[in-house]
């Protein structure tokens, strides 16, 4: 997921590059690593090992708690705007990140509030 050449959104540009997640057995790895929970967003977060890709990698998961199927993709739209504008800036290279969705919470908190609500789970899990 690379972000816009020129964003018209007022995004900065930014010139890092963020992989999607698609293995389950990357997603059982970051949820058996650091984890961070925020009212709208709960983060799994894990340091590859040495030799594995060097760049941001990101997933997304709501579960059937969250909602229906529409309920679910709203959900993960929010989540994947979420990370494309948060992770290049206060995310680190070589680290897998997976965004969980919560019930009640994510498709309907205030955008900004799920911003910050990432950006401070990323400070928390590499402070």
């Amino acid at each position: 997921m690379k972000p816009p050449a020129a964003p018209d959104n007022g995004a900065p540009a930014v010139s890092v590059f963020v992989e999607v997640l698609t293995k389950r057995s990357d997603f059982v790895a970051c949820s058996k690593a650091k984890r961070h929970g925020t009212p709208g967003i709960h983060l799994q977060a894990r340091k590859r090992a040495e030799g594995e890709a060097e760049s941001i990698r990101v997933g997304f998961t709501c579960s059937k708690k969250v909602g229906n199927a529409v309920a679910r993709n709203r959900a993960k739209r929010r989540l994947r705007e979420v990370a494309r504008l948060v992770l290049p800036t206060h995310g680190q290279d070589g680290w897998d990140y997976v965004l969980v969705g919560r019930k009640d919470a994510t498709a309907t908190l205030p955008f900004e509030q799920l911003k910050s609500d990432l950006a401070r789970a990323l400070g928390k899990i590499h402070a």
